[in-house]
């Protein structure tokens, strides 16, 4: 078996994504054989991972961007369990990559007993292959009302370090608290002191994450840290807003500025794969905002339609708030509009689920900015893709373009259209300057995101300019690398490695 590091956090978004994504890069340009681990993930940001039977499932993003640190292709083991949620009571059970339905909460956690053992022979799998394992929490490991059912953290955290200790490796869990949001010796403190004895002996470190300023501020912190915890300090990392790694659930568009280029995306419920606008909101030039009201829609360059895990419920909403009419206004009056997996399904001209395949049950009329029909049905399409861009829209003929497919339904033509792009089949239309796809990652490809970035700035009158970063994968790839020196520099990782 091979050796474990599990990553706790004292709270949601204290960076334990990014810390396990760094350590697989580093660990892995180490010599190391690894693999990054999840027990369980509720996002509705998913990524194609390999099942062992050679098809595809899907996994939660920030695993599968892990992976891609390690050197390694994602498989459904690294996130057994993906929630995907529909609605404030309930999710999409996904296991194994493969979607088994949708359960209401109370529901899952009351025949979660299965879960828990597909989770643990899914480590045992994975650790039984590789030299060390990264593990990610979820949240707090000391929610006091969770505690009994929790199945990604001390439970995990328990079952990683036997099964290394057995095998003689080391077994470690790190304990992550978030400076930059205040009060991290009350965090890191108190939720070491919440823990039992036993888990708490399990701890060989606290990290301090996203310090900001001058270190010497903070010289006596580690010292209080392990005075009041009984547990060390392996480091204090800096705050790195500029290297770029995929945040869990999208761009946060607070982190962006206005810019010559106005982009704005609709903040749908159960907003699905914004990822997608990840490179596209780092080109210079270009402001990225979200809008959740017709008045904050505005008069942009481009109105994006992101994914969204249940499409009609979506739609309803959409309706409900009175950003249907703001859509087809903008469409009206020439503004492109681009709308990506459930965005692309709701331009359309019908959706049918009949039996709430993806969420909520409906028969209803789309937008009407786009000649096709979607039907859900009990298959769910989960595979990488590539092609190349077919000449409609804003895009020129010819560009080549890298991304995947997960989504529920079909779309099909009711007239005679181009597609948007040409894959090993015809995806998506365009309609004047409405065009939709279910390629994620599509903005992802240099050349697509350049032509569309040129003829955005053209239909503004502004000079043509050269983007300054490169395409997402070389992007990522500095990140990790940049995320992995921190590390080097940062954190002892002195007796937790084989």
């Amino acid at each position: 078996m091979a050796a474990a590091i599990m990553v706790l956090g004292t709270a949601s978004s204290v960076g334990k994504s990014w810390l396990c994504t760094a350590l697989c890069r580093l660990l892995s340009r180490r010599g190391l054989r690894v693999r990054p681990f999840k027990a369980q993930n509720m996002s509705n940001n998913a990524a194609p991972a390999l099942c062992s039977d050679g098809t595809w499932g899907e996994i939660g993003r920030a695993q599968a961007a892990q992976a891609a640190a390690a050197g390694v292709t994602p498989h459904v083991d690294m996130n057994p369990i993906l929630l995907k949620p529909v609605g404030p009571m309930g999710s999409q059970v996904v296991v194994l990559g493969k979607p088994l339905g949708h359960l209401q909460a109370k529901t899952y956690w009351r025949e979660r007993a299965p879960w828990q053992q597909i989770v643990l022979d899914a480590y045992d799998r994975l650790a039984a292959d590789c030299d060390v394992v990264v593990l990610e929490g979820a949240g707090s490991p000391v929610e006091l009302n969770l505690m009994t059912r929790d199945v990604v953290n001390l439970p995990m955290a328990r079952h990683a370090v036997m099964r290394a200790e057995e095998s003689g490796q080391p077994g470690s869990v790190l304990l992550v608290g978030d400076i930059d949001r205040g009060g991290v010796f009350a965090s890191l403190i108190g939720s070491v002191k919440l823990m039992d004895p036993e888990d708490q002996a399990m701890l060989s470190g606290l990290v301090v994450n996203r310090f900001r300023g001058d270190p010497a501020l903070f010289s006596a912190g580690p010292g209080l840290l392990e005075k009041h915890s009984g547990v060390p300090v392996r480091g204090v990392l800096p705050y790195r807003r500029d290297i770029y790694i995929d945040d869990e659930d999208g761009p946060d568009p607070t982190k962006f500025g206005p810019g010559e280029i106005d982009l704005c995306v609709l903040r749908l419920p159960t907003a699905s794969n914004l990822t997608d606008l990840t490179a596209l909101s780092r080109v210079p030039g270009l402001g990225l905002r979200v809008a959740e009201s017709p008045e904050e829609v505005g008069n942009p360059d481009l109105l994006v339609l992101p994914g969204a895990k249940d499409t009609l419920q979506a739609l309803a909403w959409m309706r409900k708030v009175g950003l249907d009419r703001s859509v087809k206004a903008a469409a009206k009056r020439g503004i492109p509009v681009l709308g990506l997996c459930g965005g692309y399904q709701i331009l359309g001209e019908r959706l049918r689920d009949p039996e709430g395949l993806s969420g909520q049950a409906g028969d209803v009329l789309g937008l009407g900015l786009l000649p096709i029909e979607t039907v859900f049905g009990a298959d769910k399409r989960t595979v990488p893709a590539e092609g190349e861009t077919a000449g409609g829209w804003l895009l020129p003929e010819g560009l080549p373009v890298q991304g995947y497919e997960i989504h529920q339904g079909k779309s099909h033509l009711l007239t005679e259209s181009r597609p948007l792009i040409r894959l090993p089949h015809a995806d998506g239309t365009s309609q004047g300057l409405v065009a939709g796809t279910y390629l994620h990652g599509v903005l992802d490809t240099p050349q697509v995101r350049d032509a569309l970035v040129a003829a955005l700035r053209e239909r503004k009158g502004l000079p043509a300019t050269q983007e300054a970063a490169g395409g997402a994968r070389l992007s990522r790839e500095a990140g990790y690398e940049a995320a992995a020196d921190v590390l080097e520099k940062h954190l002892d990782l002195r007796g937790l490695l084989p």
